[in-house]
């Protein structure tokens, strides 16, 4: 079965892409296990890394100088994208001191 298009792609922190795909998905799949070896090391140059594209069918990512990935593993290997939104903010509580009655 073919994995379904990638519509937008996002490098994130940490060696990760998220990947929207065109089925209205959001994944996340993590990079740092396939960058070993001299031909994906160039991958752990972070400018470079977010250099990532989609490949030209729109199935696939890649590299300038042609490190790619699978699309079938960037599909198969990745995990549902979760936004994690920021803790709600802590209500600032007003001190209340006692105060002796002033004759």
């Amino acid at each position: 079965m073919l994995s379904p298009k990638i519509i937008k792609i996002e490098p994130l922190e940490d060696y990760k892409l998220k990947l929207n795909y065109e089925t209205g998905e959001i994944k996340l799949f993590n990079v740092l296990p396939y960058i070993s070896g001299d031909w994906y090391n160039e991958l752990y140059n972070n400018n470079y890394f977010k250099s990532v594209q989609l490949t030209s069918n729109g199935y696939g990512i890649e590299w300038k100088n042609g490190q790619d990935i699978a699309p079938h593993e960037l599909y198969d290997m990745s995990i549902e994208y979760r936004e994690t939104k920021p803790a709600a903010a802590e209500r600032s509580h007003t001190e209340t001191r006692w105060k002796p009655d002033t004759p």
